[in-house]
Formats: structure tokens, C-alpha cells, sequence
């Protein structure tokens, strides 16, 4: 099983059905089933003092250090100015990402909670769970 790791609360907001695109400095060809990973490390400051990014998740619920859901990545899409400029355009997935030209866009489709989240440890890039 291919899994990605990411720090809450992103996560956590891919979970929700919040965040549908996750943005990476890095390009894959990978397509096909992910898995979403929250990672153990605790939430930086800086996503802690964006309230507006906290204000979409319950802080309580968040998840460390377990697979959480499944997504299909459909999609890795070199960000442009335009498309960054249509990105702006819903306001909750602008602020989940960090978008910039020559970044990627991975989009997620088809998100689905895990009854029983996975514990795991995580790891860097696409990594693989047996």
C-alpha cells in the first residue's frame, strides 16, 4: 500500500474532505491509490498562529502517527499562474497549500475515512506500508 505522510493538521483537513489538493515542492508519477498518513510531529507554531487554518479543524480530533483515509491521486499538475489564480478562487483550499509557480499540485479524489486508522510510523516521499 502507498502511503504519504503529512504533519496536522493537513492531514487531518484531507480527511474532512477540506483539503483535495496537496501541494508539494516535488513532482510524482505515481497515480493510482494513497494513503494518508498524519505524522507524529506535533503541529508548528506557525500553522498554530494561522487561525484561519485552525479554524477549520477541531484540535481535538487530530490524528498523530496514524493512516487516517484513503484518496486516489489522479492528477500532479505543475502549478502556473493561472492555475494558482483559479486555486484562489475557494478560499479553504488555498489556505491549506502552499501555492507557487514550479510547485505541484497533487489532486486527490475519492477520500475515505478509515474505521480503524493504521498506527504507523511514516516516512519521507511515497512510501510503502505491507
Amino acid at each position: 500500500m502507498k502511503v504519504l505522510s503529512l504533519t496536522e493538521p493537513y492531514a487531518t483537513l484531507i480527511k474532512n474532505g477540506i483539503k483535495t489538493i496537496e501541494t508539494r515542492s516535488w513532482k510524482t508519477n505515481y497515480r493510482g491509490k494513497l494513503y494518508i498518513h498524519a505524522s507524529s510531529t506535533k503541529i508548528p507554531k506557525e500553522y498554530k498562529n494561522n487561525k484561519e487554518l485552525m479554524d477549520l479543524v477541531d484540535i481535538n480530533c487530530l490524528n498523530y502517527g496514524n493512516i487516517i483515509c484513503s484518496c486516489e491521486l489522479i492528477d500532479c499538475i505543475e502549478m502556473t499562474k493561472e492555475f494558482i489564480k483559479k486555486i484562489k478562487k475557494n478560499k479553504n483550499e488555498y489556505l491549506t497549500g502552499v501555492y507557487a509557480v514550479g510547485r505541484y499540485a497533487w489532486i486527490l479524489k475519492d477520500i475515505k475515512v478509515l474505521n480503524n486508522p493504521i498506527k504507523a510510523k511514516g516516512h519521507l516521499g511515497i512510501w510503502n506500508l505491507d
